[in-house]
Protein backbone atom coordinates (compact mmCIF):
# COMPACT_ATOMS: atom_id res chain seq x y z
CA UNK A 1 0.00 0.00 0.00
CA UNK A 2 1.22 3.11 -1.00
CA UNK A 3 1.39 6.82 0.56
CA UNK A 4 1.28 7.30 4.27
CA UNK A 5 -2.52 8.43 3.77
CA UNK A 6 -3.33 4.14 3.24
CA UNK A 7 -0.79 3.66 6.27
CA UNK A 8 -2.91 5.31 8.39
CA UNK A 9 -6.12 3.57 7.42
CA UNK A 10 -4.79 0.70 7.66
CA UNK A 11 -3.67 1.52 11.11
CA UNK A 12 -7.09 2.54 12.02
CA UNK A 13 -8.80 -0.73 10.52
CA UNK A 14 -6.80 -2.54 13.22
CA UNK A 15 -7.87 -0.39 16.26
CA UNK A 16 -11.20 -0.48 15.24
CA UNK A 17 -10.96 -4.42 15.13
CA UNK A 18 -8.98 -4.29 18.60
CA UNK A 19 -11.55 -2.33 19.93
CA UNK A 20 -14.21 -4.64 18.65
CA UNK A 21 -12.66 -7.58 20.03
CA UNK A 22 -12.77 -6.11 23.98
CA UNK A 23 -16.21 -4.66 23.49
CA UNK A 24 -17.27 -8.33 22.78
CA UNK A 25 -15.40 -9.76 25.72
CA UNK A 26 -16.03 -6.75 27.86
CA UNK A 27 -19.77 -6.08 27.24
CA UNK A 28 -19.04 -2.34 26.26
CA UNK A 29 -18.82 -1.05 29.29
CA UNK A 30 -15.84 0.58 29.35
CA UNK A 31 -14.78 3.98 30.00
CA UNK A 32 -12.83 4.56 26.55
CA UNK A 33 -15.32 2.46 24.20
CA UNK A 34 -16.20 4.11 21.74
CA UNK A 35 -19.37 2.72 20.52
CA UNK A 36 -20.65 4.47 23.70
CA UNK A 37 -21.65 7.95 23.53
CA UNK A 38 -23.07 10.32 26.09
CA UNK A 39 -25.28 13.56 25.45
CA UNK A 40 -23.25 16.55 27.22
CA UNK A 41 -26.71 18.04 26.96
CA UNK A 42 -29.59 15.48 29.37
CA UNK A 43 -26.49 12.86 30.23
CA UNK A 44 -27.97 10.34 28.18
CA UNK A 45 -26.29 7.21 27.00
CA UNK A 46 -26.27 5.89 23.80
CA UNK A 47 -25.18 2.54 22.00
CA UNK A 48 -23.68 1.94 18.79
CA UNK A 49 -25.95 -1.50 16.83
CA UNK A 50 -23.55 -2.40 14.42
CA UNK A 51 -26.16 -4.55 12.99
CA UNK A 52 -28.63 -1.24 12.61
CA UNK A 53 -25.38 0.52 11.42
CA UNK A 54 -27.29 3.51 14.11
CA UNK A 55 -27.40 5.15 17.60
CA UNK A 56 -29.72 4.15 20.50
CA UNK A 57 -30.35 5.01 23.96
CA UNK A 58 -28.62 2.22 26.01
CA UNK A 59 -31.52 0.57 28.25
CA UNK A 60 -30.68 -0.15 31.27
CA UNK A 61 -31.85 0.33 35.05
CA UNK A 62 -31.13 4.04 35.68
CA UNK A 63 -32.52 4.97 32.33
CA UNK A 64 -35.80 2.80 33.15
CA UNK A 65 -36.18 4.45 36.53
CA UNK A 66 -35.42 8.03 35.25
CA UNK A 67 -37.85 7.41 32.57
CA UNK A 68 -40.49 6.25 35.07
CA UNK A 69 -39.89 9.23 37.17
CA UNK A 70 -40.58 11.34 34.43
CA UNK A 71 -43.61 10.23 33.43
CA UNK A 72 -45.19 9.29 36.62
CA UNK A 73 -45.20 5.38 35.96
CA UNK A 74 -44.93 3.15 39.08
CA UNK A 75 -41.37 0.88 39.34
CA UNK A 76 -44.14 -1.76 40.42
CA UNK A 77 -47.02 -2.00 38.31
CA UNK A 78 -46.67 -4.88 36.02
CA UNK A 79 -48.92 -3.40 33.17
CA UNK A 80 -47.27 -0.38 33.49
CA UNK A 81 -43.94 -1.89 32.83
CA UNK A 82 -44.96 -3.34 29.78
CA UNK A 83 -46.26 0.30 28.43
CA UNK A 84 -42.65 1.80 29.48
CA UNK A 85 -41.22 -1.39 27.22
CA UNK A 86 -43.42 -0.67 24.44
CA UNK A 87 -42.54 3.48 24.42
CA UNK A 88 -39.22 2.29 24.31
CA UNK A 89 -39.62 0.20 21.68
CA UNK A 90 -40.99 2.86 19.96
CA UNK A 91 -38.19 5.35 20.66
CA UNK A 92 -35.80 2.59 19.40
CA UNK A 93 -37.68 2.47 16.33
CA UNK A 94 -37.89 5.76 15.62
CA UNK A 95 -34.15 6.65 16.11
CA UNK A 96 -33.38 4.12 13.25
CA UNK A 97 -32.03 6.19 10.51
CA UNK A 98 -33.19 3.52 7.64
CA UNK A 99 -36.49 3.02 6.40
CA UNK A 100 -37.82 -0.77 7.41
CA UNK A 101 -38.08 -2.56 3.88
CA UNK A 102 -42.19 -2.90 2.62
CA UNK A 103 -43.20 -6.15 3.28
CA UNK A 104 -43.24 -8.23 0.31
CA UNK A 105 -45.93 -10.72 -1.14
CA UNK A 106 -44.34 -14.47 -2.11
CA UNK A 107 -43.84 -14.96 -5.38
CA UNK A 108 -47.12 -16.51 -6.70
CA UNK A 109 -49.21 -15.77 -4.02
CA UNK A 110 -52.45 -13.86 -4.81
CA UNK A 111 -53.72 -11.40 -2.97
CA UNK A 112 -57.17 -11.88 -1.82
CA UNK A 113 -59.59 -8.88 -2.21
CA UNK A 114 -61.52 -7.77 1.03
CA UNK A 115 -64.18 -9.45 1.86
CA UNK A 116 -67.60 -7.45 1.65
CA UNK A 117 -69.79 -8.29 4.11
CA UNK A 118 -72.71 -9.62 2.50
CA UNK A 119 -76.73 -7.74 3.11
CA UNK A 120 -78.53 -4.60 1.53
CA UNK A 121 -77.47 -1.91 -0.35
CA UNK A 122 -78.79 0.82 -1.43
CA UNK A 123 -79.34 1.90 -5.33
CA UNK A 124 -78.44 5.34 -5.80
CA UNK A 125 -81.06 7.98 -7.29
CA UNK A 126 -78.19 8.52 -10.19
CA UNK A 127 -78.69 4.63 -11.37
CA UNK A 128 -82.42 4.29 -9.80
CA UNK A 129 -84.62 4.16 -12.59
CA UNK A 130 -87.81 2.57 -10.70
CA UNK A 131 -90.46 4.83 -9.34
CA UNK A 132 -93.08 4.20 -6.55
CA UNK A 133 -96.66 5.21 -7.71
CA UNK A 134 -99.59 5.51 -5.12
CA UNK A 135 -103.19 6.75 -4.71
CA UNK A 136 -104.18 4.91 -7.64
CA UNK A 137 -107.51 3.73 -9.18
CA UNK A 138 -108.90 0.72 -7.45
CA UNK A 139 -110.05 -0.60 -10.78
CA UNK A 140 -106.65 0.07 -13.20
CA UNK A 141 -105.56 -2.25 -15.38
CA UNK A 142 -101.50 -3.13 -15.84
CA UNK A 143 -102.25 -2.09 -19.30
CA UNK A 144 -103.93 1.29 -18.37
CA UNK A 145 -100.86 1.43 -15.62
CA UNK A 146 -98.05 1.48 -18.36
CA UNK A 147 -100.25 4.00 -20.21
CA UNK A 148 -99.89 6.89 -17.82
CA UNK A 149 -96.15 5.69 -17.16
CA UNK A 150 -95.19 5.92 -20.65
CA UNK A 151 -96.07 9.69 -20.62
CA UNK A 152 -92.43 10.16 -19.44
CA UNK A 153 -90.42 7.55 -21.24
CA UNK A 154 -89.76 3.73 -22.04
CA UNK A 155 -90.76 1.58 -19.39
CA UNK A 156 -87.94 -1.79 -18.91
CA UNK A 157 -89.10 -4.73 -20.47
CA UNK A 158 -89.06 -7.05 -17.82
CA UNK A 159 -86.32 -10.32 -18.86
CA UNK A 160 -88.40 -13.02 -16.80
CA UNK A 161 -91.89 -12.59 -18.05
CA UNK A 162 -92.36 -13.15 -21.99
CA UNK A 163 -93.70 -10.13 -23.68
CA UNK A 164 -94.41 -8.04 -20.13
CA UNK A 165 -93.29 -4.93 -19.25
CA UNK A 166 -91.30 -4.55 -15.89
CA UNK A 167 -94.06 -3.39 -13.76
CA UNK A 168 -95.92 -4.45 -10.41
CA UNK A 169 -99.26 -3.41 -9.17
CA UNK A 170 -99.35 -4.37 -5.56
CA UNK A 171 -102.17 -6.32 -4.20
CA UNK A 172 -103.61 -7.51 -0.84
CA UNK A 173 -104.26 -10.86 0.60
CA UNK A 174 -107.47 -11.48 -1.47
CA UNK A 175 -105.57 -10.43 -4.76
CA UNK A 176 -107.57 -7.09 -4.81
CA UNK A 177 -105.25 -4.47 -6.13
CA UNK A 178 -104.41 -1.89 -3.07
CA UNK A 179 -103.80 1.40 -5.01
CA UNK A 180 -100.05 1.71 -5.66
CA UNK A 181 -97.32 0.23 -7.88
CA UNK A 182 -94.06 0.18 -8.97
CA UNK A 183 -92.66 0.98 -12.62
CA UNK A 184 -88.90 0.69 -13.74
CA UNK A 185 -88.33 2.57 -17.19
CA UNK A 186 -85.04 2.08 -19.58
CA UNK A 187 -83.91 5.62 -18.62
CA UNK A 188 -82.90 7.30 -15.48
CA UNK A 189 -84.20 10.81 -16.52
CA UNK A 190 -87.77 8.93 -16.88
CA UNK A 191 -87.96 9.25 -13.27
CA UNK A 192 -87.70 13.04 -12.83
CA UNK A 193 -90.36 13.26 -15.38
CA UNK A 194 -92.63 11.09 -13.95
CA UNK A 195 -91.66 13.17 -10.50
CA UNK A 196 -92.47 16.54 -12.44
CA UNK A 197 -95.46 15.53 -14.56
CA UNK A 198 -97.19 12.46 -13.15
CA UNK A 199 -96.68 13.40 -9.99
CA UNK A 200 -99.81 15.40 -8.74
CA UNK A 201 -102.18 14.99 -11.56
CA UNK A 202 -105.39 14.03 -11.79
CA UNK A 203 -106.59 9.99 -12.71
CA UNK A 204 -110.19 9.41 -11.89
CA UNK A 205 -110.92 11.63 -9.35
CA UNK A 206 -107.23 10.58 -7.66
CA UNK A 207 -104.70 13.06 -6.84
CA UNK A 208 -101.89 10.37 -7.93
CA UNK A 209 -98.32 10.64 -5.78
CA UNK A 210 -95.37 9.41 -7.69
CA UNK A 211 -91.72 9.27 -5.63
CA UNK A 212 -88.43 7.42 -6.30
CA UNK A 213 -88.98 3.79 -5.26
CA UNK A 214 -86.95 2.89 -2.19
CA UNK A 215 -86.37 -0.92 -1.96
CA UNK A 216 -86.02 -1.96 2.21
CA UNK A 217 -85.26 -5.72 3.36
CA UNK A 218 -87.89 -7.18 5.33
CA UNK A 219 -86.35 -9.73 8.09
CA UNK A 220 -82.91 -10.64 8.33
CA UNK A 221 -80.82 -11.01 5.19
CA UNK A 222 -81.26 -14.49 3.25
CA UNK A 223 -78.37 -15.34 0.53
CA UNK A 224 -80.90 -17.78 -0.75
CA UNK A 225 -83.11 -15.16 -2.25
CA UNK A 226 -80.46 -13.26 -3.64
CA UNK A 227 -81.13 -12.80 -7.43
CA UNK A 228 -78.86 -15.08 -9.35
CA UNK A 229 -75.81 -12.90 -10.85
CA UNK A 230 -76.61 -12.72 -14.83
CA UNK A 231 -74.21 -14.35 -17.04
CA UNK A 232 -71.96 -12.14 -19.77
CA UNK A 233 -74.89 -13.68 -22.40
CA UNK A 234 -77.63 -12.24 -20.38
CA UNK A 235 -76.30 -9.17 -19.96
CA UNK A 236 -75.72 -8.65 -23.85
CA UNK A 237 -79.25 -9.82 -24.47
CA UNK A 238 -80.71 -7.17 -21.72
CA UNK A 239 -78.21 -4.59 -23.78
CA UNK A 240 -79.33 -5.34 -26.52
CA UNK A 241 -82.99 -5.37 -25.72
CA UNK A 242 -82.80 -1.64 -24.39
CA UNK A 243 -81.02 -0.59 -27.67
CA UNK A 244 -83.94 -1.88 -29.04
CA UNK A 245 -86.39 -0.02 -26.99
CA UNK A 246 -84.70 3.25 -27.83
CA UNK A 247 -84.08 2.61 -31.35
CA UNK A 248 -85.79 5.78 -33.09
CA UNK A 249 -86.85 4.54 -36.42
CA UNK A 250 -90.30 3.57 -36.87
CA UNK A 251 -91.65 0.62 -37.13
CA UNK A 252 -92.54 -1.26 -40.44
CA UNK A 253 -95.33 -0.84 -42.19
CA UNK A 254 -98.16 -3.14 -43.31
CA UNK A 255 -97.09 -4.52 -46.83
CA UNK A 256 -93.57 -2.86 -46.62
CA UNK A 257 -91.31 -5.77 -47.18
CA UNK A 258 -87.96 -6.33 -44.79
CA UNK A 259 -84.61 -6.30 -46.32
CA UNK A 260 -83.85 -10.21 -45.69
CA UNK A 261 -86.49 -10.47 -49.01
CA UNK A 262 -83.04 -9.78 -50.57
CA UNK A 263 -82.34 -13.15 -50.68
CA UNK A 264 -83.12 -15.85 -52.94
CA UNK A 265 -82.40 -19.67 -51.27
CA UNK A 266 -81.53 -22.05 -54.57
CA UNK A 267 -82.73 -25.83 -53.51
CA UNK A 268 -81.51 -29.21 -55.40
CA UNK A 269 -78.54 -27.50 -56.96
CA UNK A 270 -76.01 -29.90 -56.32
CA UNK A 271 -75.16 -32.95 -54.31
CA UNK A 272 -72.63 -32.65 -51.60
CA UNK A 273 -70.77 -35.60 -52.49
CA UNK A 274 -69.53 -33.80 -56.05
CA UNK A 275 -67.57 -31.46 -53.64
CA UNK A 276 -65.74 -34.37 -52.06
CA UNK A 277 -64.16 -35.64 -54.78
CA UNK A 278 -63.04 -32.02 -55.90
CA UNK A 279 -63.56 -28.86 -53.77
CA UNK A 280 -62.99 -26.46 -56.36
CA UNK A 281 -66.60 -27.15 -57.93
CA UNK A 282 -67.67 -24.72 -55.28
CA UNK A 283 -65.50 -21.66 -56.91
CA UNK A 284 -67.24 -22.92 -60.71
CA UNK A 285 -70.63 -22.58 -58.67
CA UNK A 286 -70.33 -20.03 -56.79
CA UNK A 287 -69.02 -17.79 -60.32
CA UNK A 288 -71.79 -19.69 -62.47
CA UNK A 289 -74.24 -18.44 -60.27
CA UNK A 290 -73.27 -14.75 -59.83
CA UNK A 291 -73.13 -14.34 -63.79
CA UNK A 292 -76.58 -15.92 -64.31
CA UNK A 293 -78.49 -13.66 -61.00
CA UNK A 294 -76.40 -10.81 -62.37
CA UNK A 295 -79.10 -10.37 -65.56
CA UNK A 296 -82.03 -9.37 -62.90
CA UNK A 297 -79.41 -7.01 -60.95
CA UNK A 298 -76.51 -6.03 -58.73
CA UNK A 299 -75.66 -9.03 -56.55
CA UNK A 300 -74.27 -8.22 -53.15
CA UNK A 301 -72.94 -12.02 -52.01
CA UNK A 302 -73.03 -15.60 -53.18
CA UNK A 303 -73.01 -18.46 -50.69
CA UNK A 304 -72.71 -22.05 -51.55
CA UNK A 305 -73.44 -24.81 -48.68
CA UNK A 306 -71.56 -27.60 -49.68
CA UNK A 307 -72.74 -29.63 -46.37
CA UNK A 308 -76.32 -29.05 -46.61
CA UNK A 309 -77.62 -32.19 -48.04
CA UNK A 310 -80.06 -30.14 -49.99
CA UNK A 311 -78.12 -28.99 -52.33
CA UNK A 312 -78.32 -25.23 -51.06
CA UNK A 313 -77.30 -21.68 -52.06
CA UNK A 314 -78.16 -18.32 -51.71
CA UNK A 315 -78.13 -14.94 -53.53
CA UNK A 316 -78.48 -11.79 -52.10
CA UNK A 317 -79.49 -8.54 -54.23
CA UNK A 318 -79.38 -4.93 -53.70
CA UNK A 319 -83.14 -4.57 -54.14
CA UNK A 320 -86.24 -6.86 -53.36
CA UNK A 321 -88.00 -6.28 -56.61
CA UNK A 322 -84.24 -7.88 -58.32
CA UNK A 323 -84.76 -10.97 -55.90
CA UNK A 324 -88.42 -10.89 -56.97
CA UNK A 325 -87.44 -11.47 -60.35
CA UNK A 326 -84.76 -14.16 -59.67
CA UNK A 327 -87.27 -16.28 -58.11
CA UNK A 328 -89.82 -15.90 -61.33
CA UNK A 329 -87.25 -16.72 -64.03
CA UNK A 330 -85.30 -19.64 -62.00
CA UNK A 331 -88.13 -21.39 -59.79
CA UNK A 332 -89.01 -24.51 -61.49
CA UNK A 333 -85.92 -24.38 -64.18
CA UNK A 334 -83.51 -27.28 -64.64
CA UNK A 335 -79.95 -27.00 -63.96
CA UNK A 336 -77.39 -29.89 -64.89
CA UNK A 337 -80.10 -32.75 -64.64
CA UNK A 338 -82.08 -31.18 -61.61
CA UNK A 339 -84.80 -29.07 -61.02
CA UNK A 340 -84.24 -26.09 -59.38
CA UNK A 341 -86.60 -24.96 -56.15
CA UNK A 342 -86.44 -21.19 -55.82
CA UNK A 343 -87.54 -19.16 -53.00
CA UNK A 344 -87.42 -15.86 -50.88
CA UNK A 345 -85.68 -16.28 -47.69
CA UNK A 346 -87.91 -16.11 -44.75
CA UNK A 347 -85.49 -14.73 -42.60
CA UNK A 348 -84.77 -17.06 -40.30
CA UNK A 349 -84.01 -20.58 -41.39
CA UNK A 350 -80.48 -21.43 -41.44
CA UNK A 351 -78.68 -23.87 -44.02
CA UNK A 352 -75.37 -24.31 -42.85
CA UNK A 353 -74.64 -27.68 -42.14
CA UNK A 354 -71.58 -28.15 -39.33
CA UNK A 355 -68.87 -30.89 -39.90
CA UNK A 356 -68.82 -34.25 -37.60
CA UNK A 357 -65.62 -35.62 -35.88
CA UNK A 358 -66.21 -38.56 -38.42
CA UNK A 359 -66.70 -36.30 -41.36
CA UNK A 360 -63.82 -34.30 -40.46
CA UNK A 361 -61.21 -37.14 -40.37
CA UNK A 362 -62.46 -38.48 -43.38
CA UNK A 363 -61.65 -35.48 -45.05
CA UNK A 364 -58.38 -35.02 -43.45
CA UNK A 365 -57.24 -39.02 -44.89
CA UNK A 366 -58.45 -37.59 -48.46
CA UNK A 367 -57.08 -34.64 -48.51
CA UNK A 368 -53.27 -36.50 -47.17
CA UNK A 369 -53.79 -39.50 -49.58
CA UNK A 370 -54.38 -36.47 -52.67
CA UNK A 371 -50.97 -35.05 -51.60
CA UNK A 372 -49.16 -38.34 -51.35
CA UNK A 373 -50.44 -39.03 -54.82
CA UNK A 374 -49.65 -35.36 -56.47
CA UNK A 375 -46.33 -35.96 -54.57
CA UNK A 376 -45.64 -39.96 -55.91
CA UNK A 377 -46.50 -38.88 -58.87
CA UNK A 378 -44.29 -35.89 -59.74
CA UNK A 379 -40.77 -36.93 -61.85
CA UNK A 380 -37.48 -34.85 -61.51
CA UNK A 381 -35.66 -33.55 -64.01
CA UNK A 382 -33.21 -34.80 -65.94
CA UNK A 383 -29.64 -33.82 -64.94
CA UNK A 384 -27.24 -32.52 -68.14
Amino acid sequence: MSGGGGDDEFRTQLELERLERERTAEGGTTADNPYIYTDPTDGTIYEWDHARQAWFPKISDDFIAAYQASYGVAQDDAGSLQQTDRVLNATTTASNTQEPKPAVATTGEKRKPDEQPQGWFDVSDEHNTNVYVSNLPLDLTEEEFVQLMSKCGIVMKDPDRRDKLKVRLYTDGNGEFKGDARCCYVKVESVQLALNIIDGSELRGKTVHVERAKFQMKGDYDPSKKPRKKKPKDKKKMKEMQNKLLDWRPERGEGERGSFERTVVIKNMFDPKEFEKDASLILEYQSDLREECAKFGAVKKVVVYDRNPEGVATVTFQEVQMGDACVAAFNGRWFAGRQLAVSTWDGKTKYSVQESDVEREKRLQQWDAFLEKGSSGRTEPDEH
